[in-house]
C-alpha cells in the first residue's frame, strides 16, 4: 500500500484571520492543559506498565517458564490428592504427598535417553514429588519437566510422542524419587512397575509419573499406563493398581498446573 499523501498537499489553502488576543491566550492555555493531560497520562502508563503500544499480555509459555520457581509447592504438588473413580473398576482413590524434592537441573532427575530425547525442546528445571496411597502399598514419583521450547517445538514433540509412542518405551521411563525414612525410601529403578510422560502443547512443560510398590519389590515387566490400565490386564502392576496410580497423580497434578497457568495469563482484549 502506498503512504497517505499528506492533507496539505491536497486541500486548498485558506486565507488566515487576523489574530486577536484572547483567543491567543485561550488557545495557549489549552495547548498547555493538553500537554499537561498527556503527560500526565504517559507517566501513569510508565509506571503501571501498561502501555497501549505495549501491552502487558503474558501467554501460557511466557507464565508457565516461571512456575517452578514462582509458585508454592503446595499449588503445584498439593499435600492431598482426591481421585474419586480414579482406581480400578472405578473405585476411589487418594493420594498423601510424601516428599518433594528441591528442584533441579535436568541431568540427574532424567534418564539420559530420555534427557536426550527432549533434547529438540532444551531441558530447563525438573521438579519431583512422590506421593503414597492410602494404604501405603504404593508410591508414586511424579515430575515436571520445564523445557525452553516455544510453541512449534513443543507441538513437534508432543507429535513425535505420539506417532512413535515414545510413552509406551520401558528405556524411556522417567526415573524415580526415593523419600529416606518413609515407604518409598526403597523406591529405585528396578521399583518402577507403571508410567506416563505427556508432552503438553499450550504450555512447555513435560508431565510424568511412575510407580511401584512400597515393600521395595523388584518389578521385572513394568507396563505403560496404557497397557496396566486395560480392562483385561493380568500383570502385577495391573492387578495392584499402579497404572491407575501412574496416571490418577499424573493426571491430577496436571490440571492443577493447567489451573495455575490460566488463573496467571493475562487475555488480551
Amino acid at each position: 500500500m502506498p503512504p497517505e499523501t499528506p492533507a496539505e498537499t491536497t486541500t486548498r489553502l485558506r486565507p488566515v484571520p487576523a489574530r486577536r488576543p484572547a483567543r491567543t491566550a485561550a488557545a495557549l492555555a489549552c495547548a498547555v492543559l493538553g500537554l499537561g493531560l498527556i503527560g500526565g497520562a504517559a507517566t501513569g502508563s510508565w509506571l503501571t506498565g501498561n502501555s497501549a503500544a505495549e501491552p502487558a499480555v503474558r501467554d501460557g509459555y511466557t507464565t508457565a517458564r516461571t512456575l517452578w520457581h514462582s509458585v508454592p509447592v503446595d499449588t503445584l504438588f498439593p499435600r492431598t490428592l482426591t481421585g474419586d473413580g480414579a482406581g480400578p473398576g472405578g473405585a476411589d482413590r487418594e493420594w498423601t504427598r510424601i516428599g518433594v524434592a528441591p528442584d533441579s537441573g535436568c541431568a540427574g532427575a532424567l534418564d539420559p535417553l530420555l534427557l536426550g530425547t527432549l533434547r529438540p525442546v532444551g531441558c530447563g528445571r525438573v521438579l519431583r514429588a512422590t506421593y503414597a496411597d492410602a494404604t501405603s502399598s504404593s508410591v508414586t514419583t511424579v515430575g515436571l519437566v520445564f523445557t525452553r521450547g516455544d510453541a512449534t517445538g513443543m507441538d513437534a514433540l508432543h507429535t513425535r510422542f505420539r506417532d512413535e509412542k515414545l510413552a509406551e518405551r520401558a528405556d524411556l521411563m522417567p526415573r524415580t524419587f526415593p523419600v529416606k525414612g518413609t515407604v518409598a525410601a526403597g523406591f529405585g529403578d528396578a521399583q518402577r512397575a507403571s508410567w506416563t510422560v505427556n508432552v503438553l502443547t499450550e504450555a512447555p512443560v513435560v508431565v510424568y509419573a511412575v510407580s511401584g510398590f512400597a515393600d521395595g519389590r523388584a518389578v521385572t515387566t513394568p507396563q505403560p499406563v496404557g497397557k496396566a490400565t486395560a480392562a483385561r490386564a493380568t500383570t502385577a502392576p495391573a492387578q495392584a493398581g499402579l497404572g491407575h496410580d501412574a496416571k490418577g497423580v499424573a493426571d491430577r497434578i496436571e490440571r492443577g498446573l493447567r489451573t495455575t497457568i490460566s488463573a496467571r495469563t493475562v487475555v488480551p482484549r
